[in-house]
């Protein structure tokens, strides 16, 4: 009698090949490539046409809450119109030779959600956005770098796509757009419907539609220091206060003999109170959850025009599960929660709710349960007000 064979271990979720990384695993995607250099997979997503088509492009460039740029290349001159756009404007383009991006597709068509999914191996915390860009024959952006991490997809058409890891980043001069004054590409590739090109941030590249072409740009945050520095600083204040609530005093004041001078003393006394303010690694944490989630400016939640009653709703998402509006953000630190900037503290008596959480911001969204406790549908209710949650698991319309 032959001996049982023994089932080999499964791999963890990180080391499993993915291949739309080229079979790659994540680990090994972000230990070789992430931020180090490039990865071109032909075939990465077999069978991909896009997430909408280029009339339903043009047309969510004409949504005022969509970011749409139109990009033209003009007897030798860049030129940049920003959305949004009237439809009419479409129909006076050339035939060739511009492009049409719109930001934040993701936002608006399901299938953006489903092809970020594909990515969620990089904290959601890094992530920016869905870009997608038309163009006919001819159209580009020009050479440009930028300063984030960014995997580019093709959807519809070839695009040929030319890459330098150069050092000279030197801009032209007046353009509206960020384009280098010398590109010097030392790779090329001509991109079909399905193929994937990774770029590490500050990677020059230079993408030529050679016949009517979509292009999927899934882009990641890659904040500056001085965007943290005044952001955190700004959000201190409120949640941080000075030992003592100290008020500024000065019961020994000297006559001045001169009126318009800071004396030492002032100097000192101020420089003693701004040392009493402190923060800790909790007090980081607790900033980055909310900037990191925080919407953007442009971005608008829709309430429910016809809320559903709380017993209703809690009925719905039993049935159905729920899920993040698509412009919404769950991150997490430890028992901390942190939704479109606000925090969120599940009761410490309920592990549950915690667990709940967790899972709805890793997969934004939950499964329908029938054991739902009490503190989650709050939440659950009180989010679906404000249009920050909907009912149903999956992706899908309003």
């Amino acid at each position: 009698m032959a001996a049982p064979r023994r089932r080999r271990p499964a791999l963890p979720a990180a080391d499993r090949p993915l291949p739309h990384l080229g079979g790659l695993s994540a680990r090994r995607f972000l230990a070789e490539h992430w931020q180090k250099k490039p990865l071109f997979v032909r075939g990465a997503f077999p069978g991909f046409a896009g997430v909408l088509t280029p009339d339903e492009l043009a047309g969510l460039a004409c949504v005022e809450e969509a970011q749409a740029r139109l990009v033209r290349h003009h007897r030798g001159r860049w030129h940049l119109e920003t959305g949004p756009f009237d439809e009419a404007r479409f129909r006076s383009l050339p035939a060739r030779g511009w492009s049409l991006l719109v930001q934040g597709v993701n936002h608006f068509e399901p299938a953006g959600e489903r092809l970020l999914a594909a990515f969620d191996f990089v904290p959601h915390a890094r992530l920016d956005d869905l870009m997608v860009s038309y163009a006919p024959p001819g159209g580009s952006v020009g050479p440009h770098f930028d300063s984030y991490d960014v995997f580019l997809v093709q959807a519809r058409g070839r695009r040929r796509w030319q890459i330098s890891g150069q050092r000279d980043m030197a801009l032209v001069a007046g353009a509206p757009l960020r384009i280098l004054e010398r590109f010097l590409p030392e790779e090329e590739w001509i991109c079909g419907p399905g193929d994937l090109l990774y770029l590490p941030p500050r990677y020059a590249h230079h993408g030529v539609a050679l016949d009517e072409c979509m292009t999927c740009s899934v882009g990641f945050r890659a904040p500056s220091a001085r965007e943290l520095c005044d952001r955190f600083l700004a959000w201190l204040p409120e949640h941080i206060a000075p030992a003592g609530q100290a008020m500024y005093a000065d019961p020994d004041l000297q006559p001045a003999a001169h009126p318009a001078a800071i004396g030492d003393a002032m100097v000192d006394q101020v420089a003693t109170m701004l040392r009493a303010v402190t923060w800790d690694r909790e007090a980081v944490g607790d900033f980055l959850g909310c900037y990191l989630s925080e919407p953007k400016p442009h971005i608008v939640f829709r309430r429910p025009r016809r809320p559903l009653s709380e017993p209703a709703l809690a009925e719905a998402v039993r049935r159905r599960g729920v899920r993040l509006a698509p412009e919404s953000l769950l991150l997490c630190r430890g028992d901390r929660f942190f939704l479109n900037g606000e925090p969120v503290a599940p009761p410490p008596s309920a592990p549950s709710v915690r667990a709940a959480l967790l899972a709805l911001g890793d997969g934004r969204s939950l499964a329908p349960s029938t054991r739902w406790s009490a503190a989650l549908l709050k939440h659950i209710d009180e989010w679906y007000r404000a249009g920050w949650v909907l009912p149903g698991g999956e992706p899908g319309g309003r």
